[in-house]
């Protein structure tokens, strides 16, 4: 049966990366995931109770399209209590998860054949949704002096109609300041380019907070999920701040795409907006994963890395030890039974010579790779 070209995405390498962890636990060997960007907590405790309790009161149908006019309202509190924005709960639009949220915000925003700018390294679904759209993704490749983040000056003589910014960003973890923010923002105004700011990481951050692009203006597609945060990945619940003007644009693209985001993940969701304790404990652990991966890696010869300052990875530069990411962490995960990410998902051009590591994990699995790679590295004469 003939299939349509827009199909003819490029796989998410770091699935693949894990179900051959997979595979190779299923034959007995011993893996330490360091690939995926997963939190090894469950939903907070407040949440599953939540969702408990509502299922012994009845049906969980469908909702409104928009998601539970509660769970909008608390959503919008979140934006006061983090960054002291007074946001209507008009303008937030709950999801199946962001990948919904980028799916209705790339439809809403952009025409066929429009190219839409993100930097790079960066997300590689952002990438290949654009190209399932029927859009042309342009990558903005991002320098170090910048902590790999675009900065205005890498837009310079780019034709696009559209830029995604993400902060903190994955795969680096770093983050853009208010003054950079307001920049890329100032001058995607300035020439009508559409502004899209994906804030799935914020409340994952270790000195100064991040920046939400609704700090600044309000012309801009804000995404944001309880994947990471509320470790809430396998959920499939986001949310997304759009202009006054788009609600219903979004309403209609979202009652047809989705009819509405999952009842029993809205309920779970309204409720783990409340468990801060317990998320601010996951975040300590996060701040200590990150602690013995900073002092760790570099003792096994992964010298070149930006500290991150949110999210839960680490970016390594591993040009001096590799031309070959996927080989290189083909390898590492064969023989020292550690599940790192190739840089190629993240950057097409330059990836080849850099890999990633979540430290989303518990500590002692963390304490554990790390001593892996120690020794794998040291059996190479590296360290």
């Amino acid at each position: 049966m003939q299939s349509s070209r827009r199909g003819d995405v490029d796989p998410f390498i770091v699935m693949d990366v894990m179900e051959e962890a997979r595979r190779l636990e299923s034959a007995g060997q011993s893996i330490i995931h360091m690939e995926v960007g997963q939190p090894g907590t469950p939903a907070p405790a407040g949440a599953r109770a939540a969702l408990a309790d509502a299922m012994q009161q009845g049906a969980l149908g469908y909702t409104v399209a928009l998601g539970l006019p509660e769970l909008r309202a608390a959503i919008a509190r979140l934006y006061q209590r983090w960054y002291g924005v007074d946001l209507d709960p008009a303008r937030v639009v709950v999801t199946s998860g962001s990948s919904a949220a980028f799916l209705l915000a790339f439809t809403a925003l952009f025409d066929a054949g429009d190219r839409v700018g993100m930097g790079e390294p960066g997300y590689p679904s952002y990438r290949q949704i654009l190209r399932a759209l029927s859009l042309q993704p342009v990558g903005i490749a991002a320098r170090p002096e910048n902590r790999l983040q675009p900065v205005p000056a890498d837009l310079a003589g780019v034709d696009v109609a559209g830029l995604i910014v993400a902060s903190p960003g994955n795969p680096t973890g770093t983050m853009l300041n208010r003054g950079a923010l307001s920049a890329l923002m100032a001058h995607c105004a300035g020439r009508g380019i559409r502004f899209i700011s994906d804030e799935i990481y914020h409340g994952l951050h270790y000195g100064d907070r991040a920046v939400s692009a609704l700090e600044i203006g309000d012309e801009a597609y804000v995404i944001n999920s309880f994947s990471k945060y509320f470790s809430m990945t396998g959920w499939r619940i986001g949310w997304m701040v759009v202009p006054d003007d788009h609600v219903r644009k979004i309403e209609r693209l979202a009652q047809n795409m989705f009819i509405c985001p999952p009842h029993a993940s809205q309920i779970a969701a309204l409720a783990a907006l409340d468990c801060v304790d317990e998320l601010e404990a996951n975040r300590a652990v996060y701040a200590e994963n990150r602690r013995l991966m900073l002092e760790g890696l570099p003792l096994a010869g992964f010298n070149k890395i930006a500290p991150p300052d949110g999210a839960f990875y680490i970016y390594a530069d591993v040009s001096d030890l590799t031309r070959d990411s996927l080989d290189l962490a083909g390898r590492i995960l064969r023989e020292a039974g550690v599940a790192v990410t190739p840089g190629v998902d993240f950057d097409p051009l330059r990836g080849r010579q850099t890999l990633r590591f979540s430290y989303a994990r518990a500590t002692a699995d963390i304490a554990e790779g790390l001593a892996r790679l120690q020794r794998f590295m040291a059996d190479r004469g590296v360290n």
